[in-house]
C-alpha cells in the first residue's frame, strides 16, 4: 500500500491511496483458502474444493469484504503514522468507472482511492490563574420552608361543594362547560366540558377567571376575554373571544392544618421531620442552581480564553441537532420567526454561534480531561444508569437492558459525568469567590429568561395560558 498526502489545509487532510493488484490477489487467495475448509459443496469432499471453483462461486462477495477491510486497514495506518486525531469518520472516494471497478474486483487492477480526513485542532491549554468566578449561594430561610409547606397544603387540599345559593369567590373551584366563539364562529380548542377552574390561579387567559366571581351552580354566563398578543396559536393571538359558560358546581377550599397529622400524609412521623425534608429539598435546588451558575461563568471565561479553528463537520452536527429542536418547538407552538421578532437567517446565525461555542468548549474540556488523566469509573456509570432507571417505575429492567446493550447510549451517560469532573478540576485552577445572595438573586438569570420569553414553546389549548421555555444553552 502506498499513501501520498495531497492536501493539508486547516483541519482538512487528503491522501491518495494505491493498493497493488498483486496485494489484492494475495488477500483474496488467502480468504478463499480459509473458506475452503468451512464450506460444504455437493460433489466435493470437505477441504478439497478447488480455489478456481470457490472463486467462481464466492469470489465477488469475498473480494467485497477484502476491499472493505483493505480500505479500513489503510486508513487506520494513515491515522497512526501521521498521529492524527480524527473529528469524524474518513470519507472515502472510489473510482466511478465501471471498467476500473470490475478490474479491481477481479484483482486485475490496482485499488486506487482518495480519503478525506477532518482532524481535531491542536491547541495549547491556557493558564487559568487570572480567571475569577463568583459562586453564589443562598441560605434557606424558615419563611421559605413555611411557604413551601403552605404551597403543599394548597395543592393537597380538598374542596367542598357550596350551597346552590352561594356564589363563587376568589380561591373557589368551579366545574364548568364552555363553548368559545370568535366573531360568532367556534374555534379549535375553544370548547370543553367538566373543566375545573380555580379563581385566582391565573391558569386561564386574562379576564376569564375574574368574571366567574359570584357565579352559582346552574348559572349560565357569557365570559368575554382577549387572548394575549404573544399567544402561541397565531389564529387566536390578540383576538377577543366570547365563551358561553355553564357552571356545574362551585366548591370552596377545605381548611388544611399544617401539623403532625398533615406530615403523616407525606410519610413523615412529625411536622418537624417534614420541615427537615422540605428544607433539604430546597437546599438541593439551591445547590443545583449554584452549580449551574458557577459552571456557566466558568465556561464563559473559557470561551473568551480560547479561539481556534473548529472541525466543520462537528459544528454542522451540533447545529443540525439544535436547529431541528428549534423547528420542532416552533411548529408545535404554531410560531414563526416573525413572531419572535427575527428572521430565519438571523436565527440560524445565532444558533450557529451557539453550536460553535458548544463544540469549542467540548474540545477544550476534552483536552483538559485527557491531560489531567480524568477518568469515569464503570461503577459511576452504572450508578448513573440505575438513577435513570428509577425514573421509570415498573420499567427499570427495560431501561437497564437498553443501556447494557447500547454502547452509544452508555457513552451518552458517561459524557456528562466526565464533563462534571473536568469542570471540578478547572474550578480548582481558578479563583472562586463565594458570595451569599438572596434566593431572588440566585435565580435572577432564570427569572430574566422567563420574562424575556426566549423562543417560546407554548401550549395551544384554549383558554389555558401558555408557558414559555428558554432557548439559550447552558454551555
Amino acid at each position: 500500500m502506498q499513501a501520498t498526502q495531497t492536501l493539508s489545509e486547516g483541519l482538512k487532510r487528503e491522501f491518495k491511496v494505491v493498493v497493488p493488484a498483486a496485494e489484492l490477489e494475495t488477500k483474496l487467495t488467502g480468504e478463499l483458502t480459509g473458506l475452503k475448509d468451512r464450506v460444504r459443496i455437493n460433489g466435493f469432499r470437505p477441504g478439497k474444493v478447488p480455489l478456481t471453483h470457490l472463486r467462481r462461486l464466492y469470489g465477488r462477495a469475498v473480494m467485497a469484504d477484502v476491499l472493505q477491510n483493505t480500505v479500513n486497514e489503510a486508513n487506520r495506518k494513515i491515522v497512526e503514522e501521521h498521529s492524527l486525531k480524527l473529528a469524524n469518520e474518513p470519507q472515502v472516494k472510489l473510482s466511478e468507472d465501471q471498467g476500473e471497478v470490475e478490474a479491481v474486483m477481479n484483482a486485475k487492477a490496482d485499488l486506487s482511492y482518495t480519503v478525506e480526513l477532518e482532524v481535531l485542532p491542536v491547541f495549547q491549554l491556557k493558564d487559568l490563574s487570572d480567571i475569577t468566578v463568583t459562586r453564589e449561594t443562598a441560605e434557606v430561610s424558615d419563611a421559605e420552608v413555611d411557604e413551601a409547606l403552605s404551597r403543599m397544603a394548597r395543592q393537597n387540599r380538598g374542596f367542598n361543594p357550596k350551597a346552590e345559593s352561594e356564589g363563587a369567590a376568589t380561591g373557589d373551584r368551579l366545574t364548568i362547560d364552555f363553548v368559545g366563539t370568535i366573531d360568532g364562529e367556534a374555534f379549535e380548542g375553544g370548547s370543553s366540558e367538566g373543566v375545573q377552574v380555580e379563581i385566582g390561579s391565573g391558569n386561564f387567559i386574562p379576564g376569564f377567571e375574574e368574571q366567574l366571581v359570584g357565579a352559582k351552580a346552574g348559572d349560565q354566563k357569557t365570559v368575554t376575554a382577549t387572548f394575549p398578543e404573544e399567544y402561541p396559536a397565531q389564529h387566536l393571538a390578540g383576538k377577543t373571544a366570547s365563551f358561553d359558560v355553564t357552571v356545574k358546581e362551585v366548591a370552596a377550599p377545605a381548611e388544611v392544618t399544617v401539623d403532625d397529622e398533615f406530615a403523616k400524609g407525606f410519610g413523615m412521623e412529625s411536622l418537624d421531620k417534614l420541615k427537615e425534608a422540605v428544607r433539604a429539598t430546597i437546599e438541593r435546588d439551591f445547590t443545583a442552581q449554584t452549580r449551574r451558575k458557577v459552571k456557566k461563568a466558568l465556561l464563559d471565561a473559557l470561551d473568551e480564553k480560547y479561539g481556534f479553528d473548529l472541525p466543520p463537520s462537528l459544528v454542522e452536527q451540533e447545529f443540525a441537532g439544535i436547529w431541528n429542536q428549534v423547528e420542532t418547538d416552533m411548529k408545535q407552538a404554531g410560531r414563526s420567526f416573525a413572531d419572535e421578532d427575527t428572521t430565519e437567517e438571523d436565527a440560524r446565525a445565532e444558533y450557529r454561534k451557539i453550536a460553535e461555542r458548544r463544540v469549542r468548549l467540548g474540545l477544550v474540556l476534552a483536552e483538559v480531561g485527557e491531560q489531567a488523566n480524568i477518568k469515569v469509573a464503570d461503577d459511576e456509570v452504572t450508578q448513573a444508569v440505575v438513577e435513570r432507571a428509577r425514573q421509570f417505575p415498573g420499567q427499570e429492567k427495560m431501561v437497564w437492558d437498553y443501556y447494557r446493550k447500547n454502547p452509544q447510549a452508555l457513552a451518552e451517560v458517561r459524557a456528562p459525568l466526565f464533563e462534571e469532573k473536568v469542570v471540578d478540576h478547572v474550578l480548582s485552577q481558578v479563583k472562586v469567590e463565594d458570595k451569599v445572595v438572596s434566593k431572588e438573586a440566585l435565580f435572577a438569570d432564570d427569572a430574566a429568561d422567563e420574562a424575556e420569553g426566549g423562543k417560546a414553546t407554548k401550549r395551544t389549548a384554549a383558554p389555558k395560558k401558555a408557558s414559555r421555555s428558554k432557548k439559550k444553552d447552558d454551555a
